[in-house]
């Protein structure tokens, strides 16, 4: 237990110094991208979908004015892609000499349908609020690569969490559009287990509570915090945690200080919402489709996508040039969210470009 305790010590010790290898990356442009007349897979519509969107570097073609250089980055549940835009993952990627170097490539981030600054509920309709699935997100980020900026191929597609799913579907709603695919803390399977449940007890509470008044209501319901909380204890491992609320007292006081920091902006509707979008998530039946280099990447500590189920390494034969990586626990890992510490798996990216020929 001394040893244990001291390497914990050197590693927190340590993170500073490895904070400041991440070197400085480009500024994102941002801008919008509206589609008319867009219809969900429910069959409902809306007269103008906005899409939200970060770009770094530009846009390079080859003689046959095939985009060669685009790389889509896709974040994850109730969150947007300015959460990327982090030493933790754009300083690990996205700066000179960096695997996704912004002066090589040309990267684009955009909040999803119901997330960050595009098209959500809390927008004004609120629960009239068409009810998208991960199927027309995947739709909307096509038509903004493809009819937006022009682009009629990707080098690279990759997500994290959320992002991760998309991911692979892309893979198989789009095969020919990419060289390579990395989903990031993601199951190749429908939402089922405690994936389910707990995204279930978010939903049920949001639902349940009187003052959601049907998503009308005139301050957020206190279900807002439970869904928090709730978001807060799946995001990271046992080991951290117990670090950072080693009592009663600090534990209490840590999940307070989490959730105040994301009620002034939360949305109840915003979240029931996301959370329900993986409903029509279900990769399984089509995982042969997928003709580009795969390399899924979970880690060992994900409370979402535990190892133990064995998913992964059971649908990873199917995809005809897939491989899987699980990053085993460690000192560096962060639970499901090592997906954004691009320092764990960034030589695992670094080789899957360099095998994964131009198509």
């Amino acid at each position: 237990m001394r040893h244990y305790a001291a390497v914990l010590l050197a590693a927190a010790l340590l993170l500073p110094a490895m904070r400041a290898t991440a070197a400085a990356y480009p500024q994102p442009v941002e801008a919008d991208f509206t589609m008319k007349d867009f219809r969900f897979a429910s069959g409902e519509s809306l007269p103008q979908v906005r899409i939200h969107y970060r770009t770094l570097g530009a846009i390079r073609t080859d003689a046959h004015g095939i985009v060669r250089n685009a790389v889509l980055i896709m974040h994850g549940t109730t969150g947007s892609g300015a959460n990327l835009i982090n030493d933790q993952f754009a300083g690990e990627l996205f700066a000179a000499g960096m695997p996704l170097d912004a002066t090589r490539y040309f990267l684009i981030l955009p909040d999803g349908i119901g997330h960050g600054r595009s098209s959500k509920p809390s927008d004004g309709l609120h629960a009239r609020f068409p009810h998208y699935g991960y199927r027309d997100m995947v739709e909307a980020q096509y038509r903004l690569l493809t009819q937006g900026l022009k682009i009629n191929h990707a080098r690279l597609i990759m997500g994290t969490s959320m992002g991760g799913m998309h991911t692979w579907l892309w893979g198989e709603l789009h095969p020919r559009f990419m060289d390579a695919l990395m989903p990031l803390a993601s199951l190749p399977t429908q939402i089922s287990g405690r994936n389910r449940a707990w995204r279930r007890l978010i939903i049920g509470a949001i639902r349940n509570d009187p003052a959601w008044a049907g998503g009308e209501y005139a301050s957020q319901p206190p279900s807002v915090r439970t869904a928090l909380e709730m978001l807060w204890l799946m995001g990271s491992n046992p080991v951290l945690r117990q670090r950072e609320a080693p009592t009663l007292v600090q534990a209490d006081q840590v999940i307070d200080r989490a959730v105040a920091a994301q009620l002034n902006t939360a949305d109840a509707n915003d979240i029931l919402y996301a959370l329900s979008a993986s409903e029509d998530y279900d990769p399984g039946p089509a995982l042969e489709r997928i003709e580009a280099p795969l390399l899924a990447v979970n880690s060992a500590d994900d409370l979402i996508n535990p190892p133990e189920l064995g998913i992964l390494e059971r649908e990873i034969v199917r995809v005809p040039h897939g491989r899987a990586l699980v990053i085993p626990f460690s000192e560096r890992t962060h639970g499901h969210g090592s997906h954004t510490y691009a320092m764990l798996w960034r030589d695992d990216l670094v080789k899957l470009l360099e095998t994964a020929p131009q198509r």
